[in-house]
C-alpha cells in the first residue's frame, strides 16, 4: 500500500514538473490563446449562472438567491400557453425553409465560382456577393422596406407578369418568402468562402485524370469536387441543424407588424417581448433555456446520425 502511495505522488510529481515545463517552453503560445479562453469563460460560460432565473419568480431587489424558487412553474406556464404551438410552428417553418433553401446557396456559389476560368471577374464576382454581409442589418431592413413598399422596384418587376401593386410586407404569405431570400442575399457570398477554401485542397492531377479519361465538366463536379467538400458541407450542416429553432430575433423585430405577426412571430421574439418589454426575467430565462436544450438534443443527434453513415462527425 505504501508502494503505491510513492508511486501516484511520484506520478504526480512528474506530471506537475512536465506540465511546469511545457508552460515554461510555450508561454508565448498560452498568452496568445488567454484572451480567447477569457472571452468564452465571461461571456459564454459565465452567464449560465444566470439561467438559475429560470427557476425562480426573480426579482431584481432580492437578488439570485433571496428571490423564491419556483422549479419549473415557468417551463408549464408556457407549455400550456395558447401561442405555444403558433411560435413553434412559425420558428420552424421559417428555419427549415432557410434551411432547404439557404443552405445550399453558398454551396452552388462556390461551385460556379470554382469553374470560372477569369480570376479577375471571379474575384469581382466575390467581392459583389460579399457586400451585402457588412451591411447594417436595420439598413437592409430598411431596403427591403423600400424595395417592397407599392412603389417598389420589387412591384414594378412584377407588375410585367400583372401583379397588381402592393405592400408586400404586410401580406403574411410573402413573409416567409421575402425574409429566406433576403437573408440568401445577404449571407450567400460570405457563407461561400468555406466552401471555396475547401475547393483549394482538391488535388488537381485528379483533374488532369479525369480529363485523360474523357470526363466533361459535369463529370468532373459530380466525382471529384463534391465528393472532395462533402466533410465540410455535413460539418456546417450539423452546426445549422443545430440550431434549427434559433431563428434570429433581431431582422423579424425590424420587418414584421400587426399585419404579419401570427406568420412572424417566433420563439425567440416572444422571449424578446417578454424579458425586455414585459421585464418577465424568470419566464423568458425558462423560454430561452428551452429553445437551447432542444437546439443541444438536435445538434447531438445530427452529430449521431451523420458519424454512423458518413464518418464525419463534430466528435
Amino acid at each position: 500500500m505504501g508502494k503505491r502511495n510513492d508511486v501516484y505522488t511520484e506520478n504526480r510529481n512528474s506530471l506537475r514538473k512536465r506540465i511546469k515545463e511545457d508552460f515554461v517552453r510555450n508561454r508565448s503560445l498560452y498568452l496568445l490563446v488567454l484572451p480567447v479562453v477569457a472571452f468564452y469563460l465571461i461571456f459564454n460560460y459565465g452567464p449560465l449562472y444566470g439561467a438559475l432565473i429560470a427557476f425562480k419568480d426573480y426579482k431584481p431587489q432580492l437578488g439570485m438567491w433571496g428571490s423564491k424558487w419556483v422549479g419549473f412553474k415557468h417551463f408549464e406556464a408556457f407549455f400550456t400557453n395558447p401561442s405555444f404551438f403558433k411560435l413553434l410552428k412559425n420558428t420552424l417553418r421559417i428555419s427549415l425553409t432557410t434551411l432547404v433553401f439557404g443552405f445550399p446557396a453558398p454551396i452552388i456559389l462556390a461551385l460556379l465560382l470554382n469553374e470560372l476560368k477569369s480570376q479577375k471577374f471571379a474575384k469581382i464576382a466575390q467581392n459583389i456577393t460579399y457586400m451585402p454581409h457588412f451591411v447594417s442589418l436595420v439598413v437592409i431592413c430598411g431596403m427591403l422596406k423600400a424595395f417592397c413598399a407599392k412603389n417598389g422596384i420589387i412591384n414594378y418587376v412584377l407588375a410585367i407578369f400583372g401583379h397588381e401593386p402592393a405592400n408586400l410586407l404586410v401580406m403574411p404569405e410573402y413573409f416567409t418568402t421575402i425574409y429566406v431570400a433576403s437573408g440568401i442575399w445577404q449571407e450567400i457570398g460570405w457563407g461561400s468562402i468555406i466552401y471555396l477554401a475547401a475547393l483549394t485542397s482538391v488535388d488537381a492531377q485528379l483533374y488532369d485524370s479525369a480529363v485523360i479519361d474523357g470526363a466533361g465538366k459535369w463529370r468532373q463536379l459530380i466525382s471529384i469536387t463534391i465528393p472532395a467538400i462533402v466533410p465540410t458541407i455535413i460539418t456546417m450542416l450539423i452546426l445549422r441543424i443545430g440550431s434549427i429553432i434559433s431563428v434570429g430575433y433581431e431582422k423579424l423585430l425590424l420587418l414584421y407588424n400587426d399585419a404579419t405577426l401570427g406568420v412572424a412571430d417566433v420563439i425567440n421574439t416572444y422571449t424578446y417581448r417578454k424579458g425586455l418589454i414585459d421585464l418577465d426575467w424568470s419566464f423568458s430565462a425558462a423560454v430561452g433555456l428551452f429553445n437551447s436544450a432542444v437546439n443541444l438534443i438536435f445538434l447531438v443527434s445530427a452529430n449521431t446520425i451523420s458519424k454512423k453513415l458518413s464518418d464525419t462527425a463534430l466528435w
